[in-house]
């Protein structure tokens, strides 16, 4: 015998029965939407004021951006930040390529090995090593500035951009083998035990099947790597000293004249330098949740 279970014809409901039972049902969907649309719509607010801001004259905005009274938009502050006369655009963007490109990779390749070297092999000091990498993170940029000016100045690499790829590779060691580690500790063992059955070396199941494995939270580390270095201006400021190696942080910082700021050109370059972290977390987003999540897993 088949039970009949009662059907639910929403024609026979009123409107306002069907908004009630929908928003009864769906009442946590809802306010999660509501809060995600508000966090966006906070977020992405200032950025908004600055790109009317690029894109309109300055008496257009005084009284605000949103004010559409008047509306007269153009390219001059884009083209004047590309080409300013003291710190041009298309100079330091590809500066900052120059120095963030080996920035990101070199990293990244050295804490993989040295991740993979806590996580799998047993050695004297070990832990030991581990915990003080871990203190290193907490280190502030601000208190180890002058004597790594120092150093700097002292081996030739002030105002050279291998100095600066140098610091910022020993900057980031510490949390991405931090990182890497706990995301080599969650793959499986016997895979690389069965390549070494197969007489495969450590190197080669390293590149050959543990790297391939990794790509969601290599993909993460590049990313706000890239990010960290290219949004960089506390190092660069202080190792990078010659106007034609400026960085796009240092350009954007000296658009603004002692008297006059020309607010539009200012407006432009920050536009144009926050393009490339965009793509590059358009790009990798498949993998880049996937990556910090799998990196957050065990400590």
């Amino acid at each position: 015998m088949k039970l009949k279970l009662p059907e639910l014809k929403l024609s026979k409901l009123k409107p306002s029965e069907i908004v009630a039972r929908l928003l009864k049902v769906k009442k946590t969907t809802i306010l999660v939407h509501v809060l995600a649309w508000g966090l966006s719509f906070v977020w992405i607010l200032p950025f908004l004021g600055v790109f009317m801001a690029s894109i309109r004259p300055l008496p257009e905005i005084l009284n605000g951006w949103w004010n559409f009274e008047v509306f007269n938009p153009n390219l001059e502050g884009y083209i004047g930040a590309w080409n300013h006369p003291s710190a041009p655009l298309s100079t330091a963007l590809v500066n900052s390529i120059i120095v963030t490109i080996p920035s990101t990779a070199l990293p990244i390749l050295v804490a993989a090995l040295g991740a993979y070297s806590f996580s799998r092999f047993r050695f004297p000091t070990r832990d030991f090593l581990f915990f003080v990498l871990v203190l290193l993170q907490t280190i502030p940029q601000q208190m180890v500035i002058i004597p790594l000016f120092k150093i700097m100045s002292d081996i030739g690499l002030w105002n050279n951009y291998l100095g600066l790829v140098l610091v910022h590779t020993a900057f980031a060691l510490p949390w991405q083998i931090f990182f890497l580690r706990n995301f080599f500790s969650v793959l499986p063992v016997e895979i690389e035990e069965a390549a070494r059955i197969d007489g495969a070396s450590y190197l080669k199941i390293f590149y050959r099947i543990v790297l391939p494995l990794t790509l969601p939270a290599l993909a993460s580390l590049t990313a706000l790597q890239f990010v960290w270095v290219w949004n960089d201006f506390f190092f660069a400021i202080v190792l990078i000293s010659s106007p034609e190696m400026k960085l796009a942080t240092q350009a954007v910082a000296a658009m603004p004249g002692r008297y006059n700021i020309n607010w539009n050109v200012v407006s432009a370059a920050s536009i144009l330098v926050m393009l490339i972290p965009i793509a590059i977390y358009a790009l990798m987003q498949r993998y880049y949740v996937k990556g910090l999540v799998a990196g957050a897993v065990k400590g």
